[in-house]
């Protein structure tokens, strides 16, 4: 959150006093990245929190619907970007400022390489715990290299050469803008499908078949389904058991065999098991 306010202040002074609206634009897109980390990092908070009466599945989706509301503001943050860049280019030569000063280039090479190194990080460690809200944070870290390198490009363009290219850096704002709102959308996208119980990939449901498989008196598993609640799977399992067998032995199985998919997969949160009798 320091980093990316520091960078939001430094590419809004630069754009300000060196008269461009794409680092401007830019500098205003690392300021909702502030806001966005401050909620990724609240969602996470309370994420954290065990499960209680009123949550018995924990407080996970708390995570889930950060990530969610992170996809929404980026989508309306580039909207507004977009929408003023083409108010300026529509208004013309009414609109034109002084052409850019050459050291407004500098603060948008230094966000590109600072934001390259936040988003490598987040990517890892959101992949690694299965976190919808910073993998979403990691994207919006990697949106401000494209809109950095947008508005690199849409200012090297209008100082090289102001005459034929002077409505570019009003480009390069309106190209900042439609990068973040599709990078919006693709948030939004993949944090919805987590809210609509969509499976995890067919490996990691095999991995949970296997691992119940490997159970003494296990006949087979006839369904398997999981859901996301936050940073782990909540697995729901119908286990194929001895149909002779008392009612306490297949109780012991079936223990076991939540007890086996926690510890052999650490991103299963628990495990409800059914027993059925093998055919």
């Amino acid at each position: 959150m320091a980093v990316s306010g520091i960078l939001a202040a430094i590419k809004i002074t630069a754009g300000l006093m060196g008269h461009s609206a794409a680092v401007v634009a830019d500098g205003l897109e690392s300021t909702g990245d502030v806001f966005a980390s401050g909620i990724v990092l609240l969602g996470l908070t309370l994420a954290a929190k065990p499960a209680d009466w009123d949550h018995p599945y924990g407080h996970g989706r708390v995570e889930t619907v950060t990530g969610l509301f992170v996809g929404f503001m980026l989508a309306l943050a580039g909207l507004a970007i977009s929408a003023n860049a083409l108010r300026l280019i529509r208004a013309g030569p009414a609109a034109a400022m002084l052409p850019p000063a050459s050291f407004v280039v500098w603060p948008l090479i230094g966000s590109a390489l600072a934001k390259g190194l936040l988003s490598s990080v987040k990517f890892h460690y959101g992949r690694k715990i299965r976190s919808a809200a910073l993998v979403a944070d990691a994207w919006n870290d990697s949106v401000d290299i494209l809109s950095a390198m947008a508005a690199l490009a849409a200012v090297s363009l209008t100082i090289l050469a102001p005459h034929r290219f002077s409505s570019a850096d009003h480009w390069g704002a309106f190209a900042v803008g439609l990068i973040v709102i599709f990078t919006g959308m693709r948030v939004t996208r993949d944090t919805t499908l987590q809210l609509m119980d969509t499976m995890p990939d067919r490996e990691s449901m095999a991995h949970v078949r296997n691992a119940a498989l490997t159970v003494p008196g296990v006949r087979g598993v006839e369904k398997c389904y999981a859901r996301k609640t936050g940073l782990q799977y909540h697995v729901d399992l119908h286990l194929e058991v001895d149909p002779e067998i008392t009612v306490r032995q297949s109780h012991e199985i079936a223990t076991e065999v939540r007890i086996v998919i926690k510890e052999t997969l650490p991103w299963v949160a628990d495990v409800l098991v059914h027993v059925e009798p093998a055919p």
